[in-house]
């Protein structure tokens, strides 16, 4: 799986980064989480600061765009971004796990 980033914008206010990537692949196309944390290596991010919002795979092609959203700390993913979100890229769904149990 080769991952090139496309574009990135600065967005001080959320503290975050928009990324549009571009990824190849040589079978089918690799999930959300994966993407995710290939992403985070490539950027020098933990993965539970990475949010991966969609990704495109025009049939029949190897190609895949995505676009991502990269905050400054996992705190600001939960201020910002929506629940469903957070529970399709398995953000803080550890720790709240461990809230209910106890």
């Amino acid at each position: 799986m080769d991952l090139d980033i496309i574009e990135e914008d600065e967005n001080p206010m959320l503290h975050r980064t928009d990324v549009t990537f571009e990824l190849t692949h040589e079978e089918a196309t690799p999930s959300r989480l994966s993407v995710r944390d290939s992403l985070a290596a490539k950027l020098n991010k933990d993965a539970d600061e990475v949010v991966i919002r969609n990704l495109d795979t025009k049939f029949g092609m190897r190609k895949t765009v995505g676009t991502a959203k990269v905050y400054d700390s996992p705190e600001h993913a939960h201020d910002v971004e929506q629940d469903h979100m957070l529970e399709r890229n398995k953000i803080g769904t550890d720790d709240e796990a461990e809230a209910e149990e106890a």
